[in-house]
């Protein structure tokens, strides 16, 4: 009961501090197996700033722990929030963003074996998040995306594809993302 009340506390302290996370869908958490790849400072640091910039997610220099990919985030710690989607399907993302930084971001599929973009971005923003602006535009922090058609036979098992949503704070230097486990069925 104690590590579950530290673990909601943290997380709890996680979102006060952070600068823009996917609320919904779930997206990718740390856990055990990312601290076996990756090392527990690593899971320290998104605990302690859940959705801050990758730039301050130690790695611990291990090859299977890349911090550019879904945060360092394991699948083996993600399983039971895979999402079943169909082709055409209109997925609605809500994102809170409480310190905006301008510059571009989309939401794309990633093959995650290569960590690379499969089919054209599901969606694009040219300029995001933009702490000039008064009021951020509405489709900042809801906005949908239509799963494709075409994906060549990919994203039909389990960890193989990621929703990720991708932003880059220009001014700030400043990398976040969130990867979304979900499958085509």
């Amino acid at each position: 009961m104690h590590a579950s009340t530290l673990f909601s506390s943290t997380l709890f302290v996680a979102t006060v501090l952070a600068h823009g996370n996917v609320t919904s869908p779930p997206s990718r958490q740390p856990g055990a197996a990312m601290a076996s790849v990756c090392g527990a400072a690593a899971v320290s640091a998104i605990l302690a700033d859940g959705t801050g910039p990758l730039e301050n997610i130690p790695s611990n220099g291990a090859a299977k722990c890349n911090i550019f990919m879904c945060k360092g985030a394991q699948f083996a710690d993600n399983q039971a929030n895979v999402q079943e989607f169909t082709a055409g399907q209109v997925v609605d993302f809500e994102v809170q963003l409480p310190i905006p930084h301008e510059g571009p971001a989309n939401v794309s599929i990633i093959d995650t074996a290569t960590n690379t973009v499969v089919g054209d971005p599901l969606i694009e923003f040219d300029t995001y998040a933009d702490e000039a602006l008064a009021t951020l535009p509405a489709n900042n922090t809801a906005f949908s995306v239509t799963v494709p058609a075409n994906l060549g036979g990919k994203c039909e098992v389990a960890g193989e594809c990621v929703m990720q949503w991708f932003w880059l704070g220009t001014a700030a230097r400043q990398t976040y993302e969130n990867c979304v486990d979900f499958v085509v069925v």
